[in-house]
Formats: C-alpha cells, structure tokens, sequence
C-alpha cells in the first residue's frame, strides 16, 4: 500500500465507495456503492481509472485533504464547485476536469451546491481491503471501504501509484447536466394492488419534496399522502435499491443504495435503474414527480443511459483545446436571469 493523501478536515460525511458489493442480499447485506453511478463513473474516467476503481463520496460539505505521496492526479464530478490547491497562484480547479497535484500541496474540496453527493477519484483509486469482493463502505454495520466508516481527520488515504506521470489534463467538454426538473420513472409494483386506484394516480400527478430525513438508506419524501386499500403491512419481502415502500404515514420512502434486504411494507412503485443516479444527487427540499413506463421501455432507457455516459467519456478532452469560448456549454447557462425590461 502507497500512502497517497492525508485528512486534515474529513467533511460532512466522505466514504469510500465503488459500484458495490453484489452477491449477498439473500444473506442480508446491502449492495452500498455510488449513489450517483454516473457521476462515479465520470469522475474515475477523467483519471484514467476502469469504472469500478474506488472513489470518495462526498456529501454535504467537502474534505480538505494533503498529499503525502509524490504525486497524485485527482478529479472532482457531482457539483458546481472545484478543487481549491492552496499556494497556487491560479488555485482554482472546477469541478469535471483533472489536475496532478505534489508532495506537500493541500486540496480543499469545494461544493457548489448542487448536487446532494460527489465523487472525488485519484488515478489507480483509493486502495482499502475489499470486503465480499468490494471496496464500498456501509456505515451501518461498520465494514467496507476505511474501517467500516466516514473519514476522519488524520485518516490516511492509501492509493496504487507513488508518482503519477505528468501529462496534459483533461476535462469534461460540457457541464453535466443534472436535470433536476425530469420525472423519475418508476415501473408500478410489486404491491402496487395494495393501493387504491386514487393512492396511484395521487403517486403520478404529484410533486414531492426530499425531507431533511433522507440518507444513503432511504429518502423520504413529503407530499401527498397514498391511501393503501386495508392494512399496510405485509409478509416481509425482498427490497432492491429503488423500491418505493408507504408504511402506515402513508408517505412514501424511496430506499436507495444502503436499503435494507428485506421489508415488510407495501411497494408501490419502483425507480428504474437507469434514473436512480438522477435521484441519488438531489438532497433535502429538491423535489420529485414520477411517471410510469414498463418493463421493457425501463431496460431500453437502461441501455440508452448507458450509452450517454459512454458518449460523455468519449468526448472528454484536453484542457488545453477547452480555452477559450465553449460555446456548448455557454448555450446550457441562462446569461439574463433577472432581466425585467429589455427596454429599460
């Protein structure tokens, strides 16, 4: 193991996370891993990584963080903000590109605000012990990623590579887009029966808003409530990341990547894998409306997800050929928030 960075501030909540620990729900241990599978998947491409190379998850406020190795290449994905390197005399990195830092230099994470997590990536990944064949920490039971928890200040961080080659850095060629205003898809059940047909129609024509009660295990959310038909318990059944179970509130709860194996509240509806991500980056008071596709339209807008990220890696390219003007992404800014009269 090569030690790579230092914690001098571990922010908010930062873990270590991959894409996750298959195999062993039926033994009840959660599949964790990114939240944001995209951005994950982004991060580590700006740094040269395969998509499954460990990263730091970072939700609420960001790390500050040393390096102790000779060098490291870095990339922060998830957020509006950057990288601030003290000392540099142009200390600002935005986030989606990435930067070689040296021996001594410290990182401070900075988030813009909007995106509930991001994903730090140092080239080769973080290097913690796998556990049931995955580098992901579930907080929960205390294993996984760094002993089982968030960072703490003085932790160090172990990586692959002492001194990483120095070459030209590259950056996304456009700014992502989160698209928080686009419904969550859902595909109905598996207990969508024990609802009335109004508690359905309420699920899909309503908005809800993410309640400050919302983590990796579950987001609640607040809004219309869903009547069930009689009794809102059931025999315990499996749970996958995505399924949306009304206990007796009668407000739904979106389990996410941490969810419990098992449950034994009703399932409405259930959010298709490939939207999940859209859901995982928006924390407390954004809000929510879901629409309903099938089965076969949820794997066909899979595949396409798959190929959009794909695409985004694909045109990653150097800094150097993003200076100046970028048109594309200048046409995604609104320039004339706040115009009143354009005659005035």
């Amino acid at each position: 193991m090569i030690s790579v960075l230092k914690v001098i501030a571990p922010g908010f909540h930062t873990t270590v996370q991959d894409e996750g620990r298959r195999g062993f729900q039926h033994v009840g241990v959660p599949v964790s891993g990114a939240l944001d599978r995209s951005g994950f998947t982004l991060a580590n491409a700006l740094v040269g990584n395969g998509q499954n190379a460990s990263c730091l998850e970072i939700i609420g406020s960001g790390p500050e963080l040393e390096v102790v190795s000779s060098s490291v290449r870095v990339a922060l994905v998830g957020s509006g903000g950057g990288l601030d390197i003290v000392g540099r005399e142009d200390p600002f990195i935005p986030s989606g590109q990435s930067i070689r830092l040296t021996k001594g230099e410290i990182v401070r994470v900075r988030l813009g605000g909007d995106a509930f997590c991001s994903y730090l990536a140092i080239e080769g990944g973080f290097d913690v012990p796998l556990c049931l064949g995955s580098r992901s920490t579930y907080t929960r039971a205390g294993f996984g990623g760094l002993s089982g928890r968030q960072l703490r200040a003085g932790d160090v961080l172990d990586g692959s590579i002492e001194d990483v080659a120095a070459r030209e850095e590259v950056t996304l060629s456009e700014q992502r887009n989160l698209r928080f205003d686009q419904p969550i898809r859902v595909v109905l059940g598996p207990q969508d029966e024990y609802f009335t047909e109004d508690a359905i129609r309420e699920l899909l024509s309503s908005t809800y808003t993410i309640t400050p009660a919302s983590d990796r295990m579950g987001f609640r959310l607040d809004g219309p409530t869903l009547a069930h038909k009689s009794d809102y318990n059931i025999v315990s059944d499996g749970i996958v990341a995505g399924s949306i179970q009304v206990p007796g509130s009668k407000l739904p709860i979106v389990l996410m990547v941490d969810a419990q194996t098992t449950g034994g509240y009703p399932k409405i509806a259930t959010v298709i894998s490939a939207d999940l991500p859209l859901l995982g980056v928006r924390g407390a008071g954004r809000t929510v409306r879901f629409k309903a596709v099938s089965r076969e339209e949820a794997e066909a807008i899979r595949r396409a997800e798959h190929q959009d990220v794909l695409s985004i890696i694909q045109d990653i390219r150097p800094v150097g050929e993003m200076q100046g003007i970028n048109l594309k992404a200048l046409y995604t800014c609104n320039l004339i928030d706040g115009v009143v009269d354009a005659t005035a």
